[in-house]
């Protein structure tokens, strides 16, 4: 079954938080770069998520300002999928159009409503287990043995290279 991985980033906590998603059931195929998505479908319940980018499997960038699904060649002067280290510099960059298809790996998205419980408890892992606090057994304190005394030892001098005796013709 095919599924997105999505990004949900919080700005009030300015934390990330992943988790696969199934793609029909999302409610996010179709969707636009900038349009605002319920949060139910993907299991975060009160959660209103605005869809901020994402990219294809081979990691093409998507960009908001290219219409379609498609992967296109542009000449880019800077924005996302290319940023020049030199002013004035262009080049042709391939990106992925701005809305989601099944095409699309990775989706990023960005809280404009929270719900009632934190994203943190919505977005657990599956497969992670709560950490509890580690139970000290009641023992008697010990006095801490003494650690032998290590001798001093002296640094060693490196040894003198021999030279390779000239052979005599």
């Amino acid at each position: 079954m095919a599924t997105y991985k999505i990004v949900v980033s919080d700005p009030k906590s300015r934390k990330a938080y992943q988790k696969e998603v199934d793609q029909n059931s999302s409610g996010l195929l179709g969707k636009k770069i900038g349009d605002t998505v319920k949060g139910e479908p993907m299991g975060l319940t009160g959660y209103e998520l605005q869809v901020t980018g994402g990219s294809d499997r081979d990691g093409f960038p998507m960009r908001a300002d290219v219409e379609g699904t498609a992967r296109k060649k542009l000449l880019l002067s800077g924005g996302t999928g290319f940023h020049s280290r030199r002013k004035g510099l262009r080049k042709r960059k391939s990106v992925r159009g701005n809305t989601v298809s099944a095409e699309i790996s990775q989706i990023n998205l960005k809280v404009t409503k929270a719900g009632g419980k934190p994203l943190e408890q919505l977005v657990a892992k599956e497969g992670a287990k709560e950490e509890k606090p580690k139970e000290e057994a009641a023992q008697p304190e010990s006095k801490p043995q003494a650690e032998p005394k290590e001798e001093k030892k002296e640094p060693e001098q490196p040894a003198e290279e021999k030279k390779p005796e000239e052979k005599k013709e």
